[in-house]
């Protein structure tokens, strides 16, 4: 999961998009990075970290442009580090372009080996080169060139695309993961999430459609519908766990998906208990609406470090484990001497939840009683998330019970798929209500490779 942002016709187009990736902190942390046109030049600065260390230097006031995009990056493909920092920056017959891209291609491997052996020469082992390369071969006009590459490649993809004149923006037909279109003064502005619309004072327009390519150049907006448009399949993750819970998506609020997806637990299993306790951040909502649900009084249980990272897209788990040691304590007056609701957004690994239960108990929780709002997680991701091997998975080759034990827990309990997919209130007639749910149940939307 990665985080892009793009704007068009503002003067400060590289300090904007410098604040837009800001508020996508949370969906990248391994690297940011810049690229903006002055309508003549490209102007680019990447840098590993988090976007204040990628520009500590303040670069981003370097950038001179009007027209910017800008990327945030966690890796699902390819290495860590700045040798795939986006955007990438590439010049094919039609000049120079640069992309951004949230999501993942299942076929980028397959394409990579038939390019290579057709003779192009790669920069980067992101999956994402294979668009450029892609381009290239289709040459000029750029609004041509996209299609045709887009309709070659399977997957996730939210991407952005930036010439010198021209900013663009492209889903994939299934829209796995969201991107929104603003309206800022004269200029425009697209985001992975409305919260970065916000953060930059942009008036929410519309979501990019699935299979929609829209173009933003001086004569305004430009759409095509450049492949017919499948199933929604929005990722459930992005409810759950990876949007800010100011979004929207698809016009439905993230803060009250999770309080309903409290509630809606609650009502799967109702517990006896004294008081319920959310893992911060994206925990807190659905403790919210379990404590509303169930009558229990709601208690700030635990706090955050504000400057750790998130530790679920940590690159590997020696590093997920000092991030949890790191990131949480518990408020012992809160949980001294009494049994404890605990509600978090997911079991991946195990790592974390079994530190959390071993630190309420060691504060004086006298039972943790665990409640997840998402289910099983059985299958790895292939479209943003960074679940390769299904081996990693703990509810692979567990039973809940299994779980419950290994982490420490009195009980334990996965929200239920239909019970998850209630809680959004989706208005979609399609397969499971427009939500992918391969991760739960091994049912994937595209071609696996």
């Amino acid at each position: 999961m990665c985080g892009i942002f793009g704007v068009f016709n503002h003067t400060q187009a590289a300090e904007l998009t410098y604040f837009g990736l800001h508020s996508l902190q949370h969906r990248g942390q391994e690297s940011a990075g810049i690229c903006v046109s002055d309508g003549e030049k490209f102007h680019t600065h990447r840098g590993t970290g988090l976007v204040t260390e990628a520009f500590g230097n303040d670069q981003h006031l370097q950038l001179a442009g009007h027209i910017g995009i800008g990327h945030v990056r966690y890796t699902t493909a390819g290495d860590t580090g700045l040798l795939n920092a986006q955007p990438l920056v590439f010049r094919y017959t039609g000049g120079r372009v640069a992309v951004a891209h949230n999501g993942n291609l299942v076929n980028a491997k397959r394409l990579r080996n038939q390019l290579e052996r057709q003779g192009s020469i790669y920069q980067t082992n992101s999956d994402t080169e294979v668009v450029p390369h892609l381009i290239a071969r289709s040459g000029p006009p750029i609004e041509q060139a996209i299609p045709d590459a887009l309709r070659v490649v399977e997957g996730a993809y939210a991407m952005l695309f930036m010439t010198e004149t021209q900013l663009v923006a492209a889903q994939d037909p299934r829209a796995f993961h969201p991107l929104a279109l603003g309206k800022l003064d004269e200029g425009w502005v697209v985001a992975s999430e409305t919260c970065a619309l916000d953060v930059c004072g942009a008036e929410f327009v519309r979501e990019i459609e699935p299979g929609e390519m829209l173009v933003i150049d001086t004569e305004g907006l430009h759409s095509q519908t450049f492949m017919q448009p499948s199933s929604r399949s929005i990722c459930s993750f992005e409810y759950i766990y990876f949007a800010r819970p100011d979004s929207e998506i698809d016009g439905i609020s993230v803060h009250n998906v999770r309080k309903e997806m409290g509630r809606q637990i609650c009502r799967e299993v109702p517990t006896e208990a004294d008081v319920v306790i959310g893992v911060p951040d994206s925990g807190l909502a659905a403790a919210i609406g379990f404590a509303e649900e169930s009558g229990l009084p709601y208690e700030m249980g635990m706090m955050k470090n504000r400057y750790v990272g998130r530790t679920f897209i940590q690159p590997n788990q020696e590093l997920r484990r000092k991030g949890v040691r790191m990131k949480l304590s518990v408020v012992r007056k809160a949980v001294e001497g009494k049994r404890v609701i605990l509600v978090d957004d997911s079991i991946v690994r195990g790592t974390t939840s079994g530190r959390i239960v071993e630190l309420l108990k060691a504060a004086g929780a006298t039972e943790v009683h665990m409640r997840v709002t998402s289910p099983p997680i059985t299958h790895p991701c292939l479209y943003g998330i960074d679940t390769a091997r299904r081996m990693e998975l703990i509810s692979a080759t567990q039973t809940p019970e299994k779980i419950c034990q290994k982490i420490g827990a009195d009980s334990l309990h996965f929200i239920s798929a239909e019970g998850m997919i209630s809680a959004t209130d989706r208005n979609d007639s399609t397969r499971d209500r427009g939500h992918c749910l391969a991760c739960f149940n091994g049912s994937y939307p595209t071609p696996t490779c």
